[in-house]
């Protein structure tokens, strides 16, 4: 029997072309491109600018159905869709996020795509890259030293210090760090507060890096971080510090986005990485704008299912960036339906097509919500050797229903050859121009009825429930001037409930909004429901045990 290759195996077999040459395929001269080794480069500000004046291509969006233990592969779609767009001769880009430390080395693993449908070099995309989340951490841990320090001597700003709201982050899953007391040890310290670690993909500072237009705009988001407030309850910004210069200059490289190849040769940039259950789930503005000023088209990905990254790629980045998509993929795969139809995960091996037609209902709630948002949608079966036709026959009846299409793609096996129907079907879509791309709310709403808008029209709940505490809150950042901003709402990726075992599709739940947090640099409210985590904690067996260099002095381990 043929053993089946890793995915790091496949990566480290591919027969990659020097950057350059994929630069020089999209009219990027050399010295316009900053080499990291020979596989990766930063396109530079300069080039960047001079894309001003021409077309834009169309853009695709790829996303889910809920996660679910069984996989569904929507980045590994979103890469061999790119392929596939040139395989038939489209000139395509594809733009994805950076994988956070965190889950590589916890349960999710990389982000890098899978099988022969993946962006490389898979090793270094998943683990240090160009620096970028490195620079984002420093820089957010920058501002928190300065925040602290202003305390030190003399708090001139007149800082109240238990209203900093400014936390610390780390890139890495490490819940001991969630809450906890600084400044202890005496007055040469500082002075004693409660704070504790987000993990850096939850930073605003990364939040603000996806949606910067470029370093001038990056620098007054910046400052306009609140980091505090006085006793009087007024706003301390990070400009008020004078941090906002320093934080740019570390940020500086980080808002170049990186240019990759994928396992063809074709052409990727992956840049910024925000996690779509605690922020806005998309690669930068930056990249994705470049992007479709160099090609015809251009396939990115929201993270987790369409609840949470679709709506905010929809509600956030599109509405702030002004970009207009033409089509969405909604990737689905026949184990995580029939997860969602209450199969446990040791057996979905065993055909079950009553179970693959109950689980459809969440497939059909992300369809429904997808096209609210006026931009035609594509299912796409990501194909598993154990699904039967009886099953794939039973997703594409269900679909159907709503007027679309269910294309069973085979790229993690075959690479662009596996996933052709599925592009050109993109393709007709996206050229009938039916797309009337419209966010789901206007700026004037008030923002809890921004959070009310998405919790009935997408949840599918009977009402968002707050304090009046979070209330009050609400209406002072309205008075302050901040109520025409979007909401970022911050929930389990596992469920359209707050509920991650409420699999399927459930209605007329209840969702609590327990906090609110203002990022008014990135230019969005956050709501904090059910039990979410902003620092994400370690699995019982996490990935990290088993990461490891062999005797080549090759990663193993890294999937």
């Amino acid at each position: 029997m043929t053993s089946v290759q890793s995915d790091i195996e496949i990566a480290r077999a591919a027969a990659k072309k020097p950057i350059m040459e994929i630069g020089a395929a999209l009219g990027i001269p050399a010295d316009q491109l900053v080499p990291y080794g020979h596989d990766k480069a930063k396109v530079s500000a300069d080039f960047i600018g001079s894309l001003s004046g021409r077309p834009d291509g169309k853009l695709i969006l790829v996303t889910a159905v809920n996660p679910t233990p069984a996989g569904e592969g929507k980045t590994t779609t979103t890469v061999g869709l790119g392929d596939g767009l040139n395989r038939i001769g489209k000139r395509a880009i594809v733009c994805v996020r950076e994988p956070s430390l965190g889950p590589c080395f916890g349960m999710k693993g990389g982000a890098a795509g899978g099988g022969y449908a993946q962006v490389v070099p898979m090793d270094d995309i998943n683990l240090h890259f160009t620096g970028d989340f490195h620079a984002i951490t420093a820089a957010h841990n920058l501002l928190s030293a300065l925040i602290d320090n202003h305390l030190y001597w003399g708090n001139a700003l007149g800082v109240d210090s238990r209203r900093v709201v400014w936390r610390r982050a780390l890139d890495m899953n490490d819940r001991a760090l969630r809450d906890m007391v600084c400044g202890l040890g005496g007055a040469s310290n500082g002075f004693p507060r409660q704070t504790g670690f987000d993990i850096t993909v939850a930073s605003e500072i990364m939040a603000i890096l996806c949606l910067a237009s470029d370093l001038e705009d990056l620098e007054r988001r910046l400052g306009d971080i609140i980091v505090a407030y006085r006793h009087d309850k007024s706003p301390v910004f990070a400009r008020d510090l004078k941090a906002d210069g320093a934080m740019t200059v570390l940020l500086k490289d980080a808002m170049q986005p990186n240019l990759v190849q994928t396992l063809e040769n074709n052409p990727a940039f992956v840049h910024g990485g925000p996690f779509a259950n605690i922020a806005h789930g998309c690669n930068s503005v930056v990249a994705t704008r470049t992007a479709l000023k160099l090609a015809d088209y251009v396939v990115t990905e929201a993270g987790f299912g369409a609840d949470l990254g679709a709506e905010k790629f929809f509600n956030i980045k599109c509405r702030k960036a002004g970009l207009k998509p033409a089509a969405a993929v909604i990737v689905a795969t026949i184990r995580a339906l029939k997860m969602n139809g209450g199969v446990a995960k040791a057996d979905l091996g065993h055909e079950n097509v009553d179970a693959v037609k109950a689980g459809c209902a969440n497939l059909g709630r992300h369809i429904e919500n997808v096209k609210q948002f006026g931009v035609p949608a594509i299912v796409a079966i990501n194909h598993f050797s154990g699904d039967t036709d009886r099953e794939i026959d039973a997703v594409r009846d269900y679909v159907a229903r709503f007027g679309e299409e269910a294309i069973v793609c085979r790229h993690w096996e075959k690479g662009s050859a596996g996933i052709v129907d599925l592009a050109e079907k993109v393709v007709e879509l996206a050229e009938t121009g039916h797309a009337q791309f419209a966010p789901l709310y206007p700026d004037e709403m008030s923002l809890f009825g921004k959070m009310e808008t998405v919790v009935k029209r997408i949840y599918r709940g009977a009402e968002a429930v707050a304090e009046p505490t979070v209330l009050d809150q609400l209406s002072q950042w309205e008075a302050a001037g901040y109520g025409h901003l979007p909401v970022c709402m911050a929930k389990t990726q596992y469920s359209f409930s707050t509920d991650p075992t409420a699999l399927g599709a459930p209605n007329d739940h209840t969702v609590a909004i327990r906090e609110v947090r203002l990022s008014a640099g990135a230019g969005f409210v956050v709501a904090i429901t059910g039990q979410i985590m902003t620092m994400p904690g370690l699995p019982r067996t996490p990935a990290a045990e088993t990461i490891h260099l062999d005797d080549r002095g090759q990663i193993e381990g890294l999937f």
